[in-house]
């Protein structure tokens, strides 16, 4: 198969009647058995799933495929159509949740008052038809959720937290009207027996009201999507001949102009062609303070303009803006799957049966060893409903879409679970150096050309070259150039030394220049003695010129100065306490280097290096310390990307380059290395929720199972622990909505 048709696609479901891991684990074995399907990963959290398809099938037939075989079996599967912005509102699903539970409640709470004054005396309690009305429409109504998808689940041939409630819950139902009816048969000599419909009740009670609270659980930890997309206006005032056009934002296109005013929304990313205003960008990279743009800076789709009317050139638009991306990319994270999260649901997988296992084996005990039928009944109900497995899958999906989003909320971006994972065991960090711990706004500070030649002939042939470059050096150049008023030539035949990364090179007025570091001009066989600055602990690069396609001619040194960025060393002293090694690995020269680390305090620095140096380094990182030890690695720029992909996480400056941040795990929307020790703490913080979050979830099976085994729980007291158990994981992993990065 050719490449192209082996290309992969994505898409997007809302899945509906999902309860626990076990239902996770089904909805996934349905959907996998559909052709062209790759590969599926369900949130329980997030009620959705992602499935990945062959490129070269009919997806909307497959869609539909989807759609119908998860209908089947029992639940309600609908494709997410990414062109819409409204899809299924949570809040009136989490309102429906809510009112079953609170008619339940009013239809128990005779029950349970009953329960309580007949252990008083006798004479007290409701009567049996009474509890048997109240009871019933609780049990069939309410609850006939829990008997659907248990059926469902039998059919199929697995099992899932609904079934164990419609057995657990069903079981005191059916004794009690056993019951009941064999006394209204009876000749009336006996008293009215005890009945248990309180427990059947209080059951489904208490697991509609758990189901409650999780919703609305889910639904706050997946408010940073929400809060992504509601930064999109859904109007847009356009510029059309001198007059304002308000128009859907859907019909806006690339090269349109657009207005903006102050307290408005920007609706695209663009360049501003008129005016000028502080432009809050804190909801898509964290940082609080507005920044002041003007004509012919870009702007993001989604900020907000402050204080000046704008103009705005229209480049991108809908799915294409920056603020889509961050939303595919937020959505991605929280839909993946952590590592541990795949053991959990094949743990899940076999738990079901068990506890039905168990469960009868109760009933048995109990009946057939003390010969206590009615007990044993009860008690083999409480196990049923005690073990239901609702916390266990939603401990690690809940911390994740949570820690995901309140590191969005920060401006850190990142890319799936397993790279959330990998962050929390880093133990060394390497940086590059310009752009990531130094400003990476540099500056000329000296030009040192070979005699004969003038210094502003060096500086407009290295600046016409820079035209063409988006490096910070290049960028250092035409401020240069532009303050001393030389006039440049754009470059032909431009391209990056990309097998070496040392340089650029071109040709100027028909000749053929390079300029890069001293790895260059050591390849090209020329000594760099020859012509040296004084600045030597500033970044020196060369500029060498190759005449009549003879010989190479070392024509000038320029040297640029930069500027620890702020931060870094607060950013270094953090990751120390963490008990992580900063490295540096950077292009530059060894002197600019050791410059920059004596005054963070890094000790490990390796200078004049290619991509291929830095990506060679960070493996050898990693076999030297330890052979489990995990590296990350920062940078910004194409050179790199091949240390990025290599180390066990790459995180990328969002203000690089597109390749930067294509290859890492997260992306850091601004430039402040304090960001680098907050990824790492959410992640560790993520991580210590989702192992609380299990560790609930077991402890409250490994003594509610025992403890229901050998009757010191009521059917009715088991279904209140449970729906508490999920409750206490959900709110356990709701913590993380208050962090915050400590920068």
């Amino acid at each position: 198969m050719s490449n192209e048709s082996s290309a992969l696609t994505t898409a997007d479901f809302t899945i509906g009647n999902m309860t626990c891991a076990s239902c996770v684990r089904r909805v996934e074995k349905i959907i996998k058995r559909v052709d062209g399907v790759e590969d599926v990963s369900v949130n329980l959290t997030l009620e959705t799933a992602r499935v990945t398809f062959v490129s070269e099938i009919d997806m909307q037939k497959k869609i539909a495929v989807i759609e119908d075989m998860v209908g089947k079996g029992g639940y309600n599967a609908s494709w997410i159509n990414p062109k819409q912005q409204d899809q299924v509102n949570a809040e009136d699903t989490a309102q429906k949740d809510m009112w079953a539970w609170v008619i339940a409640a009013l239809l128990s709470a005779p029950l349970v008052i009953s329960m309580i004054t007949g252990s008083i005396h006798h004479q007290w309690m409701l009567p049996g038809w009474l509890q048997f009305l109240l009871a019933t429409p609780v049990q069939f109504w309410l609850g006939r959720h829990f008997y659907v998808a248990g059926f469902r689940a039998i059919k199929a041939g697995t099992g899932n937290m609904d079934l164990l409630v419609a057995l657990g819950s069903s079981a005191a139902w059916i004794l009690s009207t056993v019951l009941l009816v064999n006394f209204l048969l009876s000749d009336g000599s006996t008293s009215e027996p005890h009945l248990y419909y309180e427990s059947s009740a209080l059951i489904i009670t208490f697991i509609l009201f758990g189901h409650w609270l999780e919703k609305r659980a889910r639904h706050k930890a997946a408010s940073s999507i929400r809060a992504l997309q509601a930064l999109r206006p859904n109007t847009v005032c356009k510029w059309v001949d001198g007059t304002e056009v308000v128009i859907p934002n859907e019909q806006i296109k690339v090269g349109d102009i657009v207005v903006v005013r102050p307290g408005e929304r920007v609706p695209c990313d663009g360049v501003i062609t008129q005016g000028e205003s502080a432009v809050d960008e804190s909801m898509l990279t964290g940082e609080a303070i507005p920044i002041e743009k003007k004509i012919g800076d870009r702007v993001t789709g989604g900020s907000l303009n402050e204080n000046g009317r704008l103009l705005i050139q229209v480049e991108k638009t809908g799915q294409e803006t920056r603020l889509a991306a961050i939303v595919r990319l937020v959505e991605s994270a929280q839909a993946s799957k952590a590592p541990i999260q795949k053991l959990v649901d094949r743990i899940s997988a076999v738990f079901v049966p068990i506890v039905i296992i168990v469960a009868f084996g109760t009933f048995l005990w109990w009946w057939l060893e003390y010969g206590l039928l009615v007990e044993g009944l009860l008690h083999g109900a409480a196990v049923l409903v005690i073990a239901c497995p609702c916390a266990l899958g939603l401990a690690t999906p809940t911390a994740l879409a949570t820690g995901c989003g309140a590191a969005a909320r920060a401006g850190i971006l990142i890319r799936d679970a397993e790279s959330l994972e990998r962050a929390t065991h880093i133990q060394a960090v390497g940086f590059d150096k310009t752009g990531t711990l130094s400003q990476g706004r540099l500056s000329v500070i000296s030009i040192v050309p070979k005699a004969g030649i003038d210094k502003k002939q060096v500086l407009y042939w290295t600046a016409s070259l820079s035209l063409a470059s988006e490096h910070p050096l290049s960028k250092a150049l035409l401020i240069q150039a532009k303050q001393e008023q030389i006039s440049l030539n754009d470059p032909e035949a431009f391209r990056v030394i990309k097998d070496q990364g040392r340089g650029i090179t071109g040709k100027i007025d028909g000749q053929q220049f390079f300029f890069g570091n001293a790895a260059m001009v050591a390849a090209l066989g020329l000594d760099i003695e020859a012509l040296s600055s004084d600045a030597l602990d500033a970044t020196l690069s060369w500029l060498v010129r190759y005449n009549n396609a003879q010989y190479y001619e070392l024509l000038g040194v320029i040297a640029f100065e930069d500027h620890i960025r702020e931060g870094a060393k607060e950013a270094i002293i953090q990751l120390k306490a963490k008990h992580i090694s900063p490295v540096i690995l950077t292009g530059d020269n060894a002197q600019a280097a050791q410059k920059v680390a004596d005054i963070l305090g890094i000790k490990e620095v390796h200078a004049n290096l290619s991509p291929e140096d830095k990506q060679r380094i960070i493996v050898e990182i990693s076999k030297e310390k330890d052979k489990t030890c995990k590296v990350a690695m920062v940078g910004d720029g194409i050179n790199d990307a091949p240390a990025l992909a290599a180390a066990d996480l790459g995180i990328a400056i969002g203000e690089g380059t597109d390749v930067a941040a294509e290859v890492a795990g997260v992306v850091l929307m601004r430039n402040h290395p304090g960001l680098v020790v907050a990824t790492i703490d959410i992640a560790q913080k993520t991580h210590q929720r989702i192992k609380e979050g299990l560790f609930w979830a077991f402890i409250y099976n490994v003594i509610g199972i025992p403890l229901a085994v050998c009757g010191l729980l009521s059917p009715a007291i088991a279904g209140g622990a449970m729906a508490l158990s999920s409750v206490c994981v959900v709110m356990n992993a709701l913590r993380l909505l208050r962090w915050k990065a400590n920068i």
